[in-house]
Order: structure tokens, then C-alpha cells, then sequence
């Protein structure tokens, strides 16, 4: 019997996890676009709400991208 729903691939879910990240890197940026020169709490407030979504992405993006054979040595220095 196959599968009806056969799970995507590795490099598929990278793709997806690649492009939510591109859309929440770009929401950073929209938002720093229109931030007004003298921030108020509400701005603090989104730009942090924002930068953790971005920060989730990426995590999901790289996550997706070492179970697709793409790990990579660490980039920091010792």
C-alpha cells in the first residue's frame, strides 16, 4: 500500500523553512522602514515580537538544512 501523503523531501522543507525566514527577515525590515525617529513601548514591543519570529526562522531554517546534509563546521572563533 503507498502512502497518499508521501512526506515532502528534506530539500523541500529546507525551501520552506528558507522562505519563512526570507519573509520574516523582510518584516524586520518593513517595520525598521517605517519606525518613527522617537520609538514609543508599542514599537519596542513589535520589534521584539519581530526579531524572535526572524530569530524562530532561522532556527527552523537551519534545523532544516542540517537534516538536508547541509551542516556546516561552526562559524565562531575559538
Amino acid at each position: 500500500m503507498t502512502d497518499l501523503y508521501p512526506a515532502a523531501d528534506e530539500r523541500e522543507l529546507l525551501r520552506q523553512a528558507a522562505t519563512a525566514h526570507t519573509a520574516a527577515a523582510a518584516d524586520v525590515e518593513a517595520f525598521l522602514r517605517r519606525l518613527p525617529e522617537v520609538p514609543d513601548p508599542a514599537d519596542v514591543t513589535e520589534y521584539a515580537n519581530l526579531l524572535s519570529r526572524e530569530e524562530r526562522a532561522r532556527a527552523d531554517r537551519q534545523a532544516a538544512a542540517d537534516a538536508a546534509g547541509l551542516r556546516l563546521p561552526s562559524m565562531e572563533s575559538e
